[in-house]
C-alpha cells in the first residue's frame, strides 16, 4: 500500500514517520525550496513559521495534557521538539533551526518514505492521499480545494513576531527574569514606564501597516491578533495582555514597572530573540521606528521582521466525514492546520489522529476514536460537531468533555487538576483499542 502526503509540516511529518514505521510506503511531496511561500524562509521541514514556542509544560495546562499524550502516543515530532529544546520559563520553547533540520534527516533517512519536491495543484481520484499543506496552502491548490469544498474554505490573518540581535538589547534599560520566577532567567525584560508606555501606544495606533488586498476581509484568528489591532480597543489592552507586568520587579527599583516587553530566546547559542506577543503588520520602516521607542530596544537591530500572511482551513464540520477524509472524496484526509486546529501541538496530534485512522482503514481494523475527556479526543469532536460559525481553536478546556463531578466543583486549580487527571485515566483506557 501507498499512501501520498502533501505538505511536509508538523503533520504532514508526523503522518509520514508513523506510516512509514508500520511498513507502508509513503510518497512525501513538498514544494520548497523550489517554490517558497511568503513566510517559510527554510528549506526544512516543520519549519515553525511564527513563535518558537509549544507553549506551557504544566501538566494540569490544556497544552501540557496534549504534549503528554503525544509523548504517550511516541510522537516523532513532540521527540525532537523536547530534544531540541532551549530554556524558556514555564513553556516547551525550541530552537527553531536545529528542530526543523532535525526533523528534515529524520524523515529522509527513512527507508520506506520517498521525497518528492514539487508542487500539487490537483488530487487523484482514486488515491489514497493526505493534505496538510496547513494554512499557507499555495493559491492554485487552493482554488483547487475551494472547488472541490464547494467555496466552503475560510481564512483568517495570522501575524509574525520580529526577532531582535541579542547584542542590540541594551541590558542598561532591561533584566533578565520569568515571570513569579526570581531564580531562572529565561526572559529579557525591557521595563516601560507610564509615559513611556503611552507614547508606544499613540504610535503603535498610527503607524503604517501593509494594505490587505481588495478582495481580503480583515479576520484575525484572536491568539495571534496583531498587537496595532490590539492596541486600537483600547489603550490599557497591551498593558493586560502581552505587556503585563504582573509577576516581574525590576531589580534596579525593586517595583513592578507599568508595563513590560519581553524577550524570548530563538537559539540555544541565545544570540536571538523574539519579541513576545508582538505579532504585526507593520510595514518595515515603521517596525524600526516605533519598536525603537522601548528603551532597551533603542538600537534593535532586527533579524527577521514581523508580516502578515493569510492562513487557510477548511469548514471540517461541513466537509469532513468522521474518518476526517473528504465527503466527496473520500481518498482524501485533511491533517494539520488545515483541518481548523490552530496551534503546534495541536497539529502534531491531529497528524498522528489520522496516521493512526489510515493505519486502522489499510488493515481493515476498526477504529475507536479517542475519548471527549483527553485532548486530542476533544480536538477531534472540536472539528466534528457543526456550530453556527467555524473558527480555528487551539487546545483548551472547554473543549474537553467534564464530568459532572467536576462541573461542580468550584476551585479552579483542583479543576484543572482533575481534567488533566481524568483526560490521562481516559487515554489509559483507550489505548487498548488500539492496534497500533
Amino acid at each position: 500500500m501507498l499512501v501520498k502526503i502533501i505538505g511536509a509540516g508538523l503533520a504532514g511529518s508526523e503522518i509520514a514517520l508513523q506510516l512509514a514505521n508500520r511498513d507502508i510506503k509513503i510518497e512525501l511531496f513538498e514544494m520548497r525550496p523550489y517554490n517558497l511561500t511568503p513566510a517559510h524562509k527554510t528549506k526544512y521541514f516543520a519549519e515553525l513559521v511564527c513563535s518558537n514556542s509549544f507553549r506551557a509544560l504544566n501538566e494540569n495546562h490544556p497544552a501540557g495534557i496534549i504534549k503528554n499524550e503525544l509523548r504517550i502516543l511516541q510522537s516523532h515530532i513532540i521527540d525532537i521538539a523536547y530534544k531540541n529544546s532551549i530554556p524558556g520559563g514555564n513553556a516547551l520553547t525550541i530552537d527553531r533551526n536545529s528542530f526543523a533540520k532535525n526533523v528534515t534527516e529524520r524523515v529522509k533517512k527513512h527507508p520506506n518514505i520517498k521525497i518528492i519536491n514539487r508542487e500539487i495543484t490537483e488530487l487523484n481520484n482514486e488515491e489514497l492521499t493526505v493534505l496538510s499543506t496547513g494554512p499557507l496552502t499555495s493559491e492554485p491548490l487552493y482554488n483547487y480545494l475551494l472547488n472541490l469544498t464547494e467555496n466552503k474554505n475560510l481564512y483568517f490573518y495570522d501575524a509574525i513576531a520580529p526577532i531582535i540581535e541579542a547584542d542590540s538589547i541594551d541590558m542598561n534599560y532591561a533584566f533578565l527574569g520569568n515571570r513569579y520566577d526570581s531564580e531562572n532567567k529565561d526572559y529579557i525584560n525591557c521595563p516601560l514606564s507610564e509615559n513611556e508606555y503611552l507614547n508606544f501606544i499613540n504610535e503603535l495606533k498610527n503607524a503604517e501597516i501593509f494594505p490587505y488586498r481588495d478582495f481580503e476581509k480583515s479576520i484575525h484568528f484572536e491568539g495571534c491578533m496583531p498587537i496595532e489591532e490590539m492596541a486600537l480597543r483600547g489603550d490599557m489592552t497591551l498593558a493586560f495582555g502581552p505587556m503585563k507586568p504582573v509577576g516581574l520587579l525590576n531589580p534596579a527599583s525593586k517595583e513592578q514597572p507599568f508595563a513590560i516587553v519581553q524577550l524570548r530566546k530563538e537559539n540555544r547559542e541565545s544570540t536571538a530573540y523574539n519579541i513576545v506577543g508582538f505579532q504585526t503588520k507593520m510595514t518595515i520602516k515603521e517596525q524600526e521606528r516605533v519598536f525603537r521607542l522601548i528603551p532597551a530596544l533603542k538600537n534593535a537591530k532586527f533579524l527577521r521582521y514581523g508580516s502578515l500572511h493569510r492562513n487557510i482551513y477548511i469548514n471540517a464540520p461541513e466537509v469532513l466525514n468522521d474518518d476526517l477524509s473528504l465527503k466527496n472524496r473520500p481518498n482524501i484526509f485533511i491533517a494539520g492546520q488545515l483541518s481548523g486546529v490552530e496551534g503546534y501541538i495541536e497539529s502534531i496530534a491531529q497528524g498522528l489522529l489520522v496516521a493512526m485512522i489510515i493505519y486502522h482503514k489499510i488493515n481493515n481494523y476498526n477504529f475507536i476514536f479517542p475519548p471527549k475527556e483527553t485532548a486530542i479526543g476533544a480536538l477531534y469532536n472540536f472539528l466534528r460537531e457543526k456550530k453556527k460559525k467555524f473558527i480555528p481553536s487551539n487546545i483548551n478546556f472547554s473543549l474537553f468533555k467534564y464530568g459532572e463531578k467536576i462541573k461542580k466543583i468550584k476551585n479552579k486549580k483542583l479543576r484543572k487538576e482533575l481534567l488533566a487527571k481524568q483526560a490521562e485515566e481516559k487515554l489509559s483506557q483507550w489505548l487498548p483499542n488500539l492496534k497500533w
